[in-house]
């Protein structure tokens, strides 16, 4: 209907879609620009409104104010507790352990804690740990270094530990119903970690372990795998029969076959780190090791409770106590930090310059040090590759001016061109042989790399560890290298791992084949020889015994082993006559004794008998005068 109360007809219609066809551009833009005005009129009006609600539109959530603007905001705000201040100071708290906690690391974490104790975590221990679990879950890798900051703060403010731990829980839980792998396996390094450091008791981490263990999947094991090798090694030292539990489960689970077989080989890695006793693998590094065992409070929180994460803590409210807090704050700050500290900052900056400028001068020797070092490997490298044979080579290495202490660098890169290689090349062998032959000094660098590359012999890939096993056979084959240096060797179930035992089964084998099997034996049961050999055919234990022979037998060579088999079969009868002679060297004793005692009351008698006699006969000689007279 119109104004006038009367129906529009279909001519009114067309004659108004005339009208508005007659519209010029001018009159449709003027038109747009007027109904912009009125948005943003009603917009200032939404914006003043909320303003009118947050007080004076300064501390909006969610909106960055500059450092300087927010410092101005806080000088002209007079009264202290007022709620416009409080919030002030409590968007300035957060921004402020926000960012100490995004950077601290292992370098500056004793710098950090300082500067956050500074700051009332009393008031921020919300913020504070969410902060820490933001940025864990931001940076796994950091993650020791959050359980470090968290540890040092919970020796003095045990409720900020407590209330993280249980935010922590929370989170996994959660993380585990929802099936949120990247979220649960952040929560469960944090508590790893946090049993690490023991902010959290050992229980919940066995308790966490039966649960994801308790219906293994892929996502689950995976998990248990990860937590195990953050936190194994302490709970080895802990809780062993509960570690020993969870390792027997893991094997059950190995067993039955179901999973995966990428988790199956994350089992059968997690096993050999433990039979390694968790090394690599340590609970808390050196520069994360900030507070002592006594003075840590350590929570129990169990999974099966329920848990209030205190989300409240994270957001503002006004305190009507703010200034008495504040001021209890501050005389419990000057007591964790001492009013000193200014003074010895000061004293720890003029000593820092002082360590520094002497580390300068280090530096610069060390630089230059390290600047001829690579020169002197590029130029043996290159020696070694553009040779035509190892004759030549040697002739050319032996040219290279040594300083005193760099002979072993040339060791060193023979045996790392060697490894580099895709399979084993003689010319290798026999240039270090021609090495140990010219010069004792070489020969005896060659034994000192013997024992460094067996002992980091786990770094090595398995090429890697077939062609320096084979260098070093070729130089035991040909006396290049005396046999002593076998005694680096004990062959055990305990000392040795699965790269052990192939650098010596390749060793073994290629000394065989360069020898011969017979005169190998001959060389190992040789009189004089017997004390290096005794480590790698042990008697001191039958199981070591055992091992070895199985061992030798396994890579083809149990001729080696006739002599341990004779010793094994006849330790029965050993022990049987030792503990005979043990028993026999008693009663000798105890007749020995006996013999002495009776000995001497013979001889006692002996004397009695032999006194009498001559009495007698000096009374037969005074009667027989008597008669004369």
């Amino acid at each position: 209907m119109d104004r006038s109360g009367r129906h529009a007809s279909e001519e009114d219609y067309s004659e108004l879609t005339m009208k508005s066809d007659r519209y010029s551009d001018r009159d449709w833009r003027q038109r747009v620009e007027r109904n912009n005005d009125n948005d943003k009129g009603v917009n200032m009006q939404q914006e003043v409104s909320r303003k009118k609600e947050h007080g004076n539109g300064t501390t909006i959530p969610g909106v960055y104010i500059p450092p300087f603007k927010m410092a101005m905001m806080m000088k002209e705000v007079q009264d202290k507790s007022s709620a416009e201040y409080q919030r002030l100071t409590w968007e300035a708290l957060r921004k402020t352990i926000n960012g100490l906690v995004n950077k601290v690391n292992a370098t500056n974490i004793k710098n950090i804690i300082p500067e956050l104790f500074s700051e009332n975590l009393i008031r921020g221990r919300g913020l504070f740990c969410r902060s820490c679990m933001k940025s864990q879950m931001a940076s796994p890798v950091f993650t020791d270094a959050f359980a470090a900051l968290v540890a040092v703060v919970n020796t003095k403010f045990p409720e900020v530990g407590d209330l993280l731990l249980r935010r922590i829980v929370l989170q996994l839980k959660r993380a585990y119903k929802r099936n949120d792998k990247p979220q649960l396996l952040a929560a469960v390094k944090f508590i790893g970690h946090l049993v690490n450091q023991q902010v959290a008791h050992e229980i919940i981490a066995l308790e966490l372990l039966t649960v994801l263990l308790e219906k293994p999947s892929d996502d689950s094991v995976e998990v248990a795998v990860v937590f195990v090798t953050e936190c194994g090694s302490i709970l080895q030292d802990l809780s062993p029969k509960g570690l020993h539990g969870i390792f027997e489960r893991f094997r059950g689970i190995l067993h039955e076959g179901e999973i995966d077989k990428r988790v199956q080989f994350l089992i059968e890695g997690l096993f050999a780190i433990r039979k390694a006793k968790f090394q690599g693998y340590p609970a808390v590094r050196p520069e994360f090791d900030l507070v002592e065992p006594e003075l840590q409070l350590t929570h129990e929180v169990s999974l099966d409770e329920e848990i209030d994460p205190a989300i409240s803590l994270d957001i503002f409210k006004p305190d009507p106590d703010y200034l008495k807090n504040e001021k209890r704050y501050e005389e419990l700050k000057k007591s964790m930090l001492g009013e000193d500290s200014e003074d010895e900052q000061e004293d720890m900056d003029s000593e820092s310059d002082d360590v520094e400028e002497e580390d300068e001068e280090h530096m610069r020797i060390k630089d230059e040090t390290d600047t001829d070092l690579v020169n002197l490997r590029r130029e043996i490298y290159l020696t070694i590759m553009s040779s035509v044979n190892f004759e030549e080579a040697g002739h050319k290495l032996l040219k290279i001016k040594l300083e005193p202490g760099q002979e072993m660098e040339l060791c060193i890169m023979l045996l790392e061109c060697c490894s580099q290689e895709r399979t084993y090349v003689p010319y290798y062998g026999l240039l270090g042989q021609r090495f140990c032959v010219i010069n004792k000094v070489q020969q005896e660098n060659f034994e000192k790399c013997f024992v460094q590359q067996y002992s980091m012999i786990h770094r090595l890939e398995t090429n890697k560890l077939r062609n320096v096993a084979k260098f070093f056979a070729h130089l035991l084959g040909t006396c290049a290298l005396p046999w002593h240096v076998l005694s680096y060797i004990r062959l055990t179930e305990e000392d040795t791992t699965s790269s052990s035992r192939i650098f010596i089964k390749i060793l073994f084998q290629e000394l065989s084949e360069h020898l011969g099997i017979q005169p190998l034996n001959e060389r190992l049961n040789d009189p004089t020889m017997q004390e290096y050999f005794e480590s790698i055919f042990p008697k001191d234990n039958p199981k070591n015994t055992r091992f070895c022979i199985n061992f030798f037998t396994s890579i083809g060579l149990g001729g080696l082993t006739e002599n341990l088999r004779e010793y094994l079969k006849n330790m029965p009868h050993f022990i049987m006559q030792q503990q005979k002679q043990g028993s026999d060297s008693e009663t000798d004793d105890e007749s020995g004794s006996s013999d002495s005692s009776d000995s001497g009351t013979t001889s006692s008698d002996s004397d009695s008998t032999s006194s009498d006699e001559n009495d007698g006969e000096r009374d037969r000689k005074r009667q027989r005068k008597r008669r004369r007279q």
